[in-house]
C-alpha cells in the first residue's frame, strides 16, 4: 500500500484511497484476504430479545395496594371520629355522675347531723334515756333496764292507737 502524501489526513487516520467501504464499516466483515484462514466461521452472540412482561397484573397490584391503603386510612379515620364522639358522651356522663355524687355526699352529711338524727328518732317514737344492752353471745345484760319515761312523738307509730 502506498500512501498518497497529497491526501494525508491531519489526524493521522486512513485516507479515502486506503479505505474504500460504503456504509457503516463497523457492521461489515473484514475481507478474508487480510485475515488468516480459520476453520471456524465468524459467529457472534446475538443480544437477547427484549422481554415483554405483561403489565396488567402489575398495574392491578398497584391499584389494589393504593385502593387498600386509601380504604384503610378511611377506616382508621372513621374509627377515630367514632371514638371521639364516644369520648365526648362519656365525659358528659362523667360530669353528670360527679354532680350526682356531690349531691349524695351532701345528703349524707345532712342526715348525719345530730339535730336531724334526734328529729328522726322522735318521729319513730324513741325517747331519750339510758338503755340497757344484751350481749348476744352469752346473753349477759349490761345496764339496768328501765321503762322509758317521756311522751312519744305525735308522728310515732304507737301514737295513733
Amino acid at each position: 500500500m502506498s500512501v498518497d502524501k497529497r491526501k494525508a489526513p491531519r489526524s493521522g487516520g486512513r485516507t479515502a484511497a486506503q479505505h474504500q467501504t460504503i456504509g457503516n464499516t463497523a457492521l461489515q466483515p473484514e475481507s478474508t484476504e487480510s485475515r488468516p484462514a480459520r476453520t471456524q466461521s465468524w459467529l457472534r452472540v446475538a443480544p437477547p430479545l427484549p422481554v415483554s412482561v405483561p403489565r396488567t397484573p402489575f398495574i392491578a397490584l398497584i391499584l389494589v395496594v393504593v385502593v387498600g391503603g386509601v380504604l384503610g386510612i378511611l377506616l382508621v379515620n372513621t374509627k377515630i371520629n367514632e371514638n371521639a364522639f364516644r369520648l365526648g358522651k362519656l365525659q358528659e356522663s362523667q360530669s353528670a355522675l360527679d354532680i350526682q355524687e356531690q349531691q349524695l355526699k351532701q345528703e349524707i352529711a345532712t342526715a348525719e347531723d345530730p339535730g336531724t338524727l334526734i328529729a328522726a328518732a322522735k318521729k319513730l317514737g324513741l325517747v331519750p334515756g339510758t338503755p340497757a344492752q344484751i350481749r348476744l353471745p352469752d346473753g349477759r345484760v349490761t345496764g339496768v333496764p328501765q321503762p322509758a319515761n317521756g311522751q312519744p312523738a305525735i308522728t310515732s307509730q304507737g301514737a295513733g292507737r
